[in-house]
């Protein structure tokens, strides 16, 4: 006959009372990590307006425009000619302060650096000064969404091929430490000191200019082709060049660097005792080598996404590539406040969603890590 008993009552509380603990740990964790993400955020984007308007300086070059712009006009408009010199001053200075009026530009600055700031926490983006969307448009937004697919396109197919084989290939290292392969990889590894739009410049002048199989730039020859599967092709033929340079430019390195971090784990003593348990090898690595290498892999990878919307620079502009990179250098080259915060502000919210996110995820593939312990 069996003898069911009750637990005792203080289990119970004690019980209760740990899931209420770690309710509220969790709970002042969160809250914590949330305001300091938050400062840090606000923090950064202020500092990204104060840098980016040089202190006010740009704003005298924008005056200067302003002013140029407009005497420019009234000396080609003959009736303007005609006026008294007093009045045609007078007019010309009152059109003037209109315009940086309509620009902001009489509100002190640190009023409008505050403005920009509030306005860009709310994601309200507002308007390019100089660069337009391809429909014309200056509205952030719509720059910023139109040039999005092709920086994802390019990022994306290189980042994530560059990331996948670089793991796959220095895994294969590991296990192989000092053969020929290995000392290859150690090798070339400082070849990764070579920017990607330098490595872009020579791919452009073998096979491009010197062989003529690949295009020079763009996204898809001019004009482009009407039938969906060519211009598929089209599309990943100008995508051969530009990803190659991005691939070349990170590849030894990063295969260096996940290939050491493996031989690293590899030489623990629990995998030790485990191929002195007969566990096969795929087993270990699978166990004891890529699981608690996990969370920096999720790390890198993580970062690797969100790291795909600033796009890459100055290899979108040697390569004429339609994308936020080459946007944000044009904005930059053009003292486009707007873009540049805009783009901004936009990384930092990604940014702190993904360190904020990783936290939990550390728990779920690591059972040593708690949340606010």
């Amino acid at each position: 006959m069996a003898v069911v008993t009750n637990p005792p009552a203080e289990n119970v509380v004690v019980k209760k009372a740990g899931y209420g603990g770690t309710f509220m740990r969790v709970s002042r964790y969160v809250a914590s990590r949330f305001l300091t993400l938050f400062i840090t955020v606000v923090i950064g984007i202020y500092l990204t307006i104060v840098i980016a308007n040089m202190g006010g300086y740009v704003d005298e070059i924008i005056k200067g425009e302003i002013r140029d712009r407009i005497t420019q006009a009234f000396i080609a408009d003959p009736a303007v000619q005609q006026m008294d010199p007093e009045v045609r001053k007078k007019l010309m200075q009152e059109k003037i302060a209109l315009e940086e009026k309509r620009r902001g530009l009489d509100t002190p600055i640190a009023i409008r650096n505050a403005r920009y700031l509030s306005n860009a926490l709310r994601l309200d983006l507002g308007r390019s000064i100089n660069l337009t969307s391809d429909a014309g448009s200056k509205q952030v937004r719509l720059i910023i969404l139109e040039r999005l697919p092709a920086t994802l396109l390019l990022m994306g197919t290189s980042q994530l091929f560059l990331f996948f084989s670089s793991i796959f290939i220095a895994l294969s290292l590991s296990r192989s430490y000092g053969s020929i392969w290995d000392k290859v990889v150690v090798a070339l590894s400082p070849t990764s000191a070579v920017p990607p739009w330098f490595y872009g410049i020579f791919l452009i002048l073998i096979f491009a200019a010197a062989l003529k199989i690949l295009p020079f730039g763009g996204m898809v020859d001019s004009p482009p082709p009407a039938n969906t599967f060519d211009y598929a092709v089209n599309v990943l033929k100008h995508l051969a060049l530009p990803g190659l340079s991005l691939v070349l430019s990170s590849f030894f390195i990063s295969v260096y660097n996940y290939r050491t971090f493996f031989l690293i784990y590899s030489s623990e003593d629990y995998v030790d005792m485990a191929k002195a348990k007969g566990l096969t090898s795929r087993n270990i690595e699978r166990a004891y080598i890529l699981r608690p290498t996990l969370p920096t892999i999720i790390t890198n990878f993580s970062l690797l996404i969100i790291g795909l919307w600033t796009g890459a620079l100055f290899t979108e502009t040697v390569f004429l590539w339609p994308g936020l990179g080459r946007t944000l250098f044009q904005a930059i080259g053009q003292y486009d406040i707007p873009i540049i915060v805009g783009s901004t502000i936009i990384y930092a919210y990604l940014l702190s969603i993904t360190v904020f996110l990783l936290d939990f995820v550390y728990v779920l593939v690591d059972p040593r890590v708690k949340i606010g312990g």
